[in-house]
Formats: C-alpha cells, sequence, structure tokens
C-alpha cells in the first residue's frame, strides 16, 4: 500500500505511465488493423463479437505476460548462434509471428486482386460462419501472443513498476476495444482502404521477422510512413468525394 502512495505522489511516475500508455496505444494500432481486417471477412451478426473476444484476450495475454515479468526477462535471453547472429524465444517469436502476418497479408490481396478465387465459405450457411468465426478468433489469438509478447517487453524496458505496466496496459486496450468497432466500419466502408490496411500489415510483418534477425528498425520511421501513407489516401477520398458531388450537382 506504501508503495502505491509512493507512486502516486511521484511526478515521474505519472510521467511514465503517460508515456507508457502512448506508446501501448501506438503498439496496439497494428493488432487493431488485423483485427478488423479478419473481422470484418466474417458475417455482420458476429463480427463485433470477434472483435470483443480478440481484443478481451490481448488484455488476458498481456496481464498474464506482466505476472511472469522474470520469465519474460528469460524470453531475450540467446538460446543459440547462426551465422554469429544470436537468437532469443522473443526473435524466433516474432520470426514466426511476422512471417504468418506476410502470409496472411499476401492471401488476403491475393483475394482482393483475383475475388473469383477467393473463398467462398462465409456464405454457405449457418455452420461455416461459426467454423468461421472460430477460424478468425484462432488467428487473432495467434497474432495476439505476438504483439503482446513486443509489447510487454518495451514496457519491461520502460519501467520497473508493475502497478504502472498493468494500469498503462488496461488503458491501451480500452482504447482498442473503443476504437475496434468505428475503425473496422470505416475500413469496410471504404475499399481502398482495406488495400492500404493489408499493406500496413505487409509492413508491420516484415519489420517483426527484420527484428527477429536482429535488424531494428526505428518503429518511428515505420509509424510516419504509414501516418503519410494514410493522409495521402485521406486526400484521395476528399477528392473523390468532390468529384461525385460535382458529378450531382451537374
Amino acid at each position: 500500500m506504501d508503495t502505491l502512495i509512493a507512486l502516486l505522489l511521484d511526478p515521474a511516475a505519472w510521467i511514465a505511465l503517460a508515456t507508457l500508455i502512448v506508446m501501448e496505444v501506438v503498439l496496439g494500432i497494428d493488432n487493431l488493423i488485423f483485427i478488423a481486417i479478419l473481422t470484418n471477412k466474417l458475417p455482420a451478426a458476429h463480427r463485433s463479437r470477434a472483435r470483443r473476444i480478440g481484443i478481451a484476450a490481448a488484455l488476458i495475454l498481456r496481464l498474464a505476460l506482466l505476472a511472469t515479468i522474470a520469465f519474460m526477462v528469460k524470453l531475450t535471453a540467446p538460446l543459440f548462434s547462426l551465422f554469429g547472429e544470436g537468437f532469443s524465444w522473443r526473435d524466433l517469436i516474432l520470426i514466426a509471428g511476422g512471417l504468418f502476418l506476410v502470409w496472411k497479408a499476401t492471401r488476403e490481396i491475393h483475394e482482393k486482386v483475383d475475388p473469383d478465387g477467393a473463398d467462398e465459405a462465409h456464405t454457405a450457411g449457418s455452420g461455416a460462419a461459426a467454423a468461421n468465426v472460430t477460424a478468425v478468433i484462432g488467428q487473432i489469438l495467434v497474432l495476439d501472443l505476438v504483439f503482446s509478447i513486443d509489447s510487454i517487453i518495451t514496457a519491461v524496458g520502460m519501467t520497473d513498476h508493475l502497478p504502472i505496466m498493468v494500469l498503462a496496459v488496461v488503458i491501451a486496450v480500452a482504447v482498442m476495444m473503443f476504437a475496434a468497432d468505428p475503425l473496422a466500419d470505416f475500413i469496410q466502408a471504404n475499399p481502398t482502404i482495406v488495400m492500404l490496411a493489408l499493406g500496413f500489415l505487409l509492413l508491420i510483418g516484415t519489420t517483426l521477422i527484420a527484428d527477429g534477425f536482429g535488424v531494428h528498425v526505428p518503429k518511428g520511421y515505420i509509424y510516419a510512413a504509414m501516418a503519410f501513407s494514410a493522409l495521402i489516401e485521406a486526400l484521395n477520398m476528399l477528392s473523390r468525394r468532390a468529384r461525385r458531388r460535382r458529378a450531382k450537382s451537374s
């Protein structure tokens, strides 16, 4: 109790909390885009529930990992070396998660480019819909694990206080829960945004693979590129909307 009161009265703790919340929210964008892309393929009645389950699972995984900080620290210890480069459990998980993300984004892009070859199982009835929901939640859980490990290792590196980490994670996931439906609806309503989001997932997957091999690309560069691309697409959307208004008025 005395420790918590000391943290409440410590300005440095509040600064660490604010910084960590921002970091966790930014890191959660990757997870949120992936969840939006996957759940938008489900029947409309199942989408919101699948998002809630996916984000709730992300919170449970993050809190569980925080409860095993000593184990998390060991994940960064080298297991073996290859060509002079040491690989830890974290590196292997990032590489596997990155490969999965690249594969998934590439498959989704292929389905958008060649819709005749796309899987139509989600239109086959309630049994297929239930199977799709299970498959989507399973894929979300796989990426939740990868993003959660990256998120918690980042948190451990920023502060030594467990209450600050727990509070930051809970607030960040609450923001994700609040933003999930509006983001997914926006992506669904704007087809060009879907392709842009899939491009983001390819970029994120490639970055995870590079990070796993010891090539650390500053996250600021990645998010700056994503923000710039989103800005250009927003200008394109405004341009298309203006053209439609002019066409209707003429």
